[in-house]
């Protein structure tokens, strides 16, 4: 098959002008490649066509979209760059002919099987990187002549454009969902703590790695979490969900928060090479009164004491996660007197472009005035990013203690669903920490208000929802707990199912249940056997 026949060169070349038009605009990548590969295949008149991408690891290639080569795909084949013939053309960054094909001159046996009697590929790159390889192969021998290989390097490197803007636009918006699905939408009911936080992602360098945690431990401690991974993209963000998923599993093991920090240090040491990342982990006491904070090189957070301007926490600022140092990291501990506010931060929302983060943080801490932690943030958020687009991504986080008594009633309104249970259940495990309830009767009146609670999520509201309202109150020697709702129960759905109410009434010496129109009301009575001696 000689390359004189067929079309024109000018006719070629207008249609390699077509292999970016805009009727590919709305397709994704393995689309818009795949119908790039059928004018390929159509404008140097061969019977194979494939593109293979660079791997996460710059050490392999991977076929991504074929057309006469579907197996590569299907099989998974890895090609190691410097080997065989796509292997080379990834390794010199120079077109390559075949004009013969056999185990001598590549590694992928189905070019073999295929028939394949002659080859040519290219690189595919944009700017100095490498993406990675298109070739074509004809299964009857031919020559590829200069002509051919400018026309081929030339579909490549539209290719390489149309599929590094696809490539980096699924990155982001990848980042992204990542981004929003592991940082808090809604913060976790803490008794005594009113708690608001806000994140907007930078401007300049795409979604980043900076993200915020709360959550309850077993043992009725309330953390709280803000860290930054060095970095932006899709990268950054899952080591971020990494990190996240780690320190809430160290959480768990027990420890001090240097103790949490120096295991998850030695995690991202040893599965995340080249990662770094500030993290702060702070543990409050059931009771609020102390808190207990170790810095792996973040910014030291903000505490305003009642009557007070807001301050930097005098706290020693250890390595970054990742920095191979071995210093010991330390925890501090902290007074919180009622009506404290705590204020973490990464530095996105303090650091500025030719300005020094000094000015950033004095910034912040003139912003922080008494009030709400929701109107502290918005109030920090005005003051600091206002309309002006950031470079970096920013987060904030504000916890204040609130002002009250230890024993004042709990009052909580949930959504009628599933993951509420675990909400309250949290909520008033904390709230009794203050109570002179027993371990055995706390699980007695975990139980009860877990069943009264899952039976208003089941039965009161469809799928539509609605509102359920709880409330704890300490009347020595009694607990008293209301569940209500607005809802028209149904009946229980299932084998075995409706047992909830028996176990409420088996686990409380009293217990009431009204319904009406206007909802079910459930009320309990649990006396504390410790208060009678």
């Amino acid at each position: 098959m000689s390359s004189s026949a067929g079309p024109t060169v000018n006719e070629r070349l207008r249609r390699i002008e077509s292999i970016t038009d805009q009727a590919l605009a709305h397709l994704d990548v393995e689309d818009l490649l795949e119908e790039l590969l059928d004018r390929v295949c159509e404008l140097l008149t061969v019977d194979t066509a494939a593109v293979l991408l660079v791997d996460d690891s710059a050490q392999y290639l991977v076929p991504t979209a074929t057309k006469g080569l579907e197996e590569e795909v299907r099989q998974a084949i890895r090609i190691p760059i410097g080997k065989g013939f796509a292997g080379r053309i990834a390794a010199e960054r120079l077109p390559v002919v075949l004009d013969e094909v056999n185990e001598t001159t590549v590694v992928n046996p189905i070019l073999i099987e295929r028939g394949l009697k002659s080859m040519l590929g290219v690189p595919l790159l944009a700017g100095r990187s490498l993406l990675g390889v298109l070739h074509v192969g004809s299964q009857v021998p031919r020559e590829f002549f200069g002509e051919d290989i400018r026309l081929l390097q030339l579909a490549a490197d539209r290719i390489a454009l149309a599929t590094q803007a696809r490539l980096s636009e699924v990155e982001r918006t990848t980042a992204e969902a990542l981004q929003r699905s592991l940082v808090p939408t809604r913060l976790p009911a803490l008794p005594g703590l009113d708690l608001a936080a806000r994140y907007v992602p930078g401007e300049g360098g795409g979604v980043g790695g900076d993200w915020y945690d709360l959550f309850v431990l077993p043992t009725g401690w309330p953390c709280l979490v803000i860290g930054d991974v060095v970095g932006h993209g899709l990268h950054a963000a899952v080591v971020m969900g990494r990190l996240r998923s780690a320190l809430r599993a160290y959480a768990l093991e027990g420890g001090d928060p240097a103790a949490v920090l120096t295991k998850l240090d030695q995690k991202v040491l040893h599965f995340e090479p080249g990662a770094m990342a500030t993290v702060l982990y702070a543990k409050f006491e059931p009771g609020l009164e102390r808190l207990h904070v170790s810095s792996a090189g973040h910014l030291p957070p903000l505490l305003m004491l009642p009557g007070a301007k807001a301050d930097l926490l005098d706290l020693p600022i250890d390595p970054p996660l990742g920095v191979r140092l071995g210093q010991r990291r330390r925890t501090t501990t902290v007074q919180v007197p009622s009506g404290a506010l705590l204020c973490c931060y990464t530095d996105g929302l303090v650091e500025r472009r030719g300005s020094h983060i000094d000015h950033g943080i004095r910034q912040l801490r003139e912003a922080i005035r008494p009030g709400a932690a929701d109107a502290v943030c918005a109030a920090v958020m005005a003051e600091l990013i206002g309309s002006d687009p950031t470079d970096d991504d920013a987060a904030i986080l504000v916890v204040r203690r609130e002002v009250r008594s230890d024993l004042a009633p709990l009052e909580l309104v949930v959504a009628a669903v599933a993951t509420s249970v675990r909400d309250v259940r949290q909520a008033t495990r904390q709230w009794l920490a203050a109570t002179p309830a027993t371990k055995e009767e706390t699980v007695d009146l975990l139980l009860v208000l877990g069943e009264a609670v899952s039976n208003a999520v089941e039965h009161a509201y469809g799928p539509r929802g609605g509102p359920v309202f709880v409330r704890l109150e300490y009347a020595p020697p009694n607990i008293i707990v209301t569940v209500r709702d607005h809802g028209h129960w149904r009946p229980s759905r299932g084998v075995g199912r409706g047992h909830g109410t028996v176990l409420i009434r088996q686990c409380s010496d009293d217990v009431d249940i009204e319904r009406s129109p206007a909802g079910t009301t459930v009320r309990c009575r649990l006396r504390l056997d410790s208060q009678d001696s």
